[in-house]
C-alpha cells in the first residue's frame, strides 16, 4: 500500500537512450538531469497513456490517505496536454465517461522549498475547490495526493481561457452586452467566492475559463486562502500584470486585492489588450507599486476610439 496511485506514471528513462555521464564537471551533469526531467514530464510516452484495469491495485490509495475526494484511477482516461506551468501540465482526460481536465502537478524530490510549497498549494487548492459550488466556479471532481505527482480533476471547459478568446479579437472590438456579460459572470463567480470568505490572489483573464456556452467560470485556487488565515503575502503570490498594490509590497491582503485584479480584468474586457502592453512583468510591477500606474491608463484613453469615448 505504500506504492504510488500514479505506478502507470512514474517518470522514467526512454528504453531505447541512454544516459552518458560527460567528463565535465558535476553540474554540467545536474543541468543534463534536469533537461531531461522536463522532457520526461512533458513526454507522451510517460503522461498520455489510458490506465490499464489490470494495475489498478498498485493505484488504490491506503484508507488512511483516502479522502471523500480521492479519485478512482482505474476510471481516469488520460489524453492530450493542452496548457502547462512550471510545474504543472493540464491534460484532457476522461473520468466515469465525463469529459475532464486533469491537472498533474510534479513535486520535486531534491528541492524542499520548491516542494513543500507545492504541496501546500495542492492542499488549499483542493480543500478550497472541494467546497465551492457555484455555476460560474470552475467545478471539481476529484484528486489524487500520491508523489511523484498530484493530480486535480475538474470540469472540461471547452472554449479556454479568457486571454486566449481576448488574443482573437481585434482591440475594443467586443460589443458592450459581451463585455456585460462576461464581466457578470466573473463578478458573481467573485461575489461568491468572497461570501465563502475566500480570496483568490491571482484573479486573471487566464484563470478564467469559457464553456460550450461562453459562460465564465474563476478557476485555479492554487494561491487562494481564506480571508481570516492569510497571513501577509510572501512568495510572489499573484501575478504581477494584474496584482494590487499591497500584494507587490508583500503587505497584509483582504479581498479589496481581488476587486483590483477584477479591474483590471474589465479593462481587459473593454480594450482586449494584455494590460500593460510593452512593459515586462516586473516593469508592470513597478509602475503599480510607485503608483505611475494612472499615467499607463491616461496614455491608454488616447487609444479609445471616439465613438466609444462619446457612449
Amino acid at each position: 500500500m505504500a506504492s504510488s496511485c500514479f505506478h502507470a506514471f512514474r517518470l522514467r528513462r526512454p528504453k531505447s537512450k541512454t544516459l552518458t555521464i560527460p567528463s565535465s564537471s558535476k553540474s554540467h551533469l545536474n543541468s543534463e538531469m534536469e533537461s531531461l526531467e522536463r522532457k520526461r514530464f512533458d513526454s507522451m510516452e510517460s503522461w498520455s497513456m489510458i490506465l490499464e484495469s489490470e494495475n489498478v491495485e498498485t493505484w488504490e490509495a491506503s484508507k488512511e490517505d483516502q479522502e471523500e475526494w480521492t479519485a478512482d484511477l482505474s476510471q481516469l482516461f488520460i489524453g492530450n496536454k493542452f496548457a502547462s506551468g512550471a510545474h504543472s501540465r493540464i491534460y484532457r482526460g476522461i473520468y466515469k465517461q465525463r469529459a475532464v481536465a486533469v491537472k498533474m502537478v510534479r513535486i520535486p524530490n531534491q528541492k524542499d522549498e520548491t516542494k513543500t510549497l507545492l504541496e501546500q498549494q495542492f492542499k488549499c487548492e483542493v480543500a478550497l475547490l472541494s467546497r465551492l459550488f457555484h455555476p460560474n466556479i470552475v467545478q471539481f471532481i476529484a484528486a489524487c495526493k500520491k508523489p511523484p505527482v498530484y493530480c486535480i480533476i475538474t470540469e472540461y471547459m471547452s472554449q479556454g481561457t479568457l486571454r486566449m478568446y481576448l488574443n482573437k479579437k481585434e482591440p475594443y472590438s467586443l460589443s458592450t452586452e459581451t463585455i456585460l456579460r462576461l464581466a457578470l459572470d466573473i463578478s458573481r463567480g467573485m461575489e461568491y467566492l468572497h461570501s465563502q470568505g475566500v480570496i483568490h490572489r491571482d484573479l486573471k483573464s487566464n484563470n478564467l475559463l469559457l464553456n460550450d456556452e461562453m459562460r465564465v467560470k474563476v478557476a485555479d485556487f492554487g494561491t487562494s486562502c481564506l480571508e481570516t488565515q492569510c497571513q501577509e503575502t510572501k512568495g510572489n503570490k499573484g501575478t504581477y500584470r494584474w496584482m494590487a498594490p499591497e500584494m507587490i509590497k508583500e503587505k497584509h491582503c483582504s479581498r479589496k486585492v481581488d476587486v483590483y485584479s477584477f479591474g483590471i480584468v474589465l479593462w481587459e474586457l473593454t480594450t482586449a489588450l494584455l494590460p500593460f502592453q510593452g512593459m515586462t512583468p516586473v516593469q508592470a510591477a513597478f509602475a503599480v507599486a510607485e503608483k505611475v500606474i494612472s499615467e499607463f491608463f491616461c496614455e491608454i484613453t488616447h487609444w479609445w476610439p471616439m465613438d466609444k469615448q462619446k457612449q
